[in-house]
């Protein structure tokens, strides 16, 4: 598989001098400047292209082209967004951009209550404490109907972290749920917002109504209406699954297992329509057998998150190492049946001072770099086992 990196543009701290040195082949990445919905000019997209080439490296993918909430929830303006999408679409197709990383989560994208949680070695990694996220649902968000969405175990957990929680813990919560998480990829809560808990209730009013039918429906639609641009110019569209992979905040979620991602492809069977392997999303749901999923998807797998996650018997989760025994089948699967399809790894540890740098969370460095050399030995004895 081709060795990529997110990288953020031109703003982010790691340079791309710094990843052709680490052996980084292609670049993941997004016109960041871009607001949500506009078009992308082509002349723009050239711009970052000739810059990431200039460097020795190529656009493997775009990470992402957001999809607007009114094209999820299939508001009045939906079909002069899409039209607005295809024609991003044409422009990075026209400059030879063609593999596309998207999502379709409703509101809110990835989802972890710690950014900087403690291992045992003095590394810290990201983590989702269940309880923390429905204390956060609960007695923050204060969403009508939260407590019946959750469990006896987990309610009780609530119940003897609200004795303790303090100001400054609600806060934190906040700003690891709704902020620190998704403010840096086009989302829609910025840093910069004063009442963000305010802003994510008015976004959530706007999916009322729209259960899990609703949502396939208006994915399909979208789907349906992008496929001949993808046609025209060999684009592929590859969804990123839910992370994590359940039902959250009274959201519709529909990309979470194996029967969902069997519904998304069938229901706009071009292979144009693909799918993102994020084993760390997948892996979040003890209900996925991600190894078993990744042999099945390949065909239409078309870009690789090389991440894992271990789940606990109360549903927290956190990242595991890159030298998980599933990851390294994962890879095995993908390398043998997806050669040169581009991959790049995940949410690495904070490590050898990467918690100074104030990287965007979940994209450290040196944690990213050690997690690169170790799947790329994965690959690299693959490769020889193979000969």
């Amino acid at each position: 598989m081709e060795k990529t990196w997110r990288w953020f543009g031109p703003n982010d701290k790691i340079t791309l001098d710094m990843l052709r040195q680490i052996g980084v082949e292609g670049i993941v990445t997004s016109l960041h400047h871009i607001p949500n919905g506009e078009i992308w000019p082509e002349e723009e997209i050239k711009k970052m292209k000739d810059l990431i080439e200039a460097h020795g490296m190529r656009w493997s993918v775009v990470e992402s082209l957001p999809v607007s909430e009114s094209i999820k929830f299939a508001g009045p303006d939906r079909d002069e967004l899409i039209e607005k999408y295809k024609i991003s679409l044409a422009n990075l197709g026209k400059q030879g951009v063609r593999t596309i990383c998207y999502n379709f989560m409703p509101v809110l994208d990835w989802a972890r209550t710690d950014l900087e949680y403690p291992n045992p070695d003095g590394t810290s990694n990201l983590y989702f404490n269940r309880a923390e996220f429905a204390y956060f649902d609960i007695h923050i968000l204060k969403r009508e109907g939260a407590e019946k969405d959750w469990d006896a175990e987990t309610l009780a957990r609530v119940d003897e972290l609200k004795k303790g929680m303090t100001r400054e813990g609600e806060h934190r919560l906040v700003d690891n749920i709704i902020v620190k998480t998704q403010g840096f990829v086009n989302g829609n809560i910025s840093e910069d917002d004063q009442t963000p808990v305010d802003t994510f209730r008015r976004l959530l009013d706007l999916y009322k109504g729209i259960d899990k039918d609703s949502l396939r429906a208006n994915m399909k639609y979208f789907l349906e209406a992008i496929m001949p641009v993808c046609d025209q110019y060999g684009i592929d569209m590859c969804v990123h699954p839910d992370d994590p992979p359940m039902q959250i905040l009274g959201l519709p979620r529909i990309v979470t297992c194996a029967d969902d991602i069997r519904w998304m492809l069938n229901a706009v069977p071009n292979p144009h329509n693909g799918l993102t392997f994020c084993a760390g999303s997948l892996s979040a749901g003890a209900h996925n057998d991600v190894v078993a999923m990744a042999r099945e998807f390949a065909p239409r797998t078309h870009f690789v998150h090389a991440r894992i996650c271990n789940v606990m018997p109360n549903g927290d989760f956190k990242e595991s190492s890159h030298l998980d025994p599933r990851l390294i089948e994962i890879v095995r699967t993908f390398e043998t049946e997806r050669p040169g399809a581009p991959m790049r790894v995940d949410h690495a540890p904070l490590m050898l001072g990467d918690e100074k740098m104030k990287y965007n969370a979940g994209y450290s460095f040196h944690g990213r770099m050690l997690a690169l050399g170790m799947v790329s030995g994965i690959m690299a004895t693959i490769n020889t086992e193979s000969k």
